[in-house]
């Protein structure tokens, strides 16, 4: 009696995983899914063209609402209900496509589906790799994240200098960090949906969702621009 409930609770922990893991890949999907379809919309629309990339503010404004969208969800994700959580969100994909809507004049369209396609891959196999592994990546994490560190600063400081060479190494080493923390982030989301207690209200489990889809959704979509900047074929 008593093998057969220890069973049953296994076999319950292992759905209430499951079901958090597949609901923060079903969300991270659909914010891709928003970004590409924005940025594609914005891309083929002279109007909306205009309207970001003819005013400067407005411009300024696309590239960094989506930086503050992500801090904010970050400090605020316990203190916000789940449908605010949502949408900001869907709003975060939403400004993401107006930003990268540009790749879609830089780059072929040939270019962008081959990329997509070995990023789509690379991250399947660190995820893959996060969620079976055996070895804490806690300390793999920190280290990725002192890189990140090191991308934006070396990002600012070729702002100014303009350097080909430094943005190609840019991209490279941003490679080798976002295959790292998309491994880190995929086994903290399982540790995540791991803990989450007995009692955790569905409003709970969605707000974790988002961040976890959030931090997931982060890892894809810049590992995807760094292997853009290597593989890219340019229109000029």
């Amino acid at each position: 009696m008593n093998a057969n409930s220890s069973s049953y609770q296994q076999t319950g922990a292992a759905v209430k995983v499951n079901a958090f893991i597949r609901s923060t890949y079903n969300w991270m999907a659909i914010g891709l899914g928003i970004t590409a379809a924005v940025a594609y919309f914005v891309a083929n629309s002279p109007a909306a063209l205009e309207l970001i990339y003819g005013n400067t503010l407005v411009r300024f404004a696309v590239m960094l609402a989506p930086l503050g969208f992500v801090f904010f969800l970050g400090a605020r994700i316990q203190k916000i209900q789940a449908s605010t959580a949502t949408t900001l969100f869907i709003l975060f994909a939403t400004l993401m496509g107006m930003s990268l809507s540009s790749i879609f004049i830089v780059y072929t369209a040939s270019s962008i589906a081959s990329t997509f396609v070995v990023c789509s891959a690379t991250f399947l196999a660190c995820s893959i790799y996060g969620m079976v592994t055996k070895r804490d990546l806690t300390s793999m994490g920190g280290f990725m994240m002192m890189g990140l560190i090191g991308i934006i600063i070396a990002s600012i400081v070729n702002i100014f200098v303009q350097s080909s060479g430094l943005a190609m190494i840019i991209s490279y080493v941003g490679v080798l960090v976002f295959v790292g923390l998309t491994a880190y982030d995929t086994q903290k989301l399982k540790t995540m949906a791991a803990t989450l207690p007995d009692n955790a209200t569905g409003a709970m489990v969605r707000k974790g969702a988002i961040m976890g889809a959030l931090n997931l959704y982060l890892d894809f979509i810049n590992l995807f621009i760094m292997l853009l900047h290597i593989f890219g074929g340019s229109k000029d």
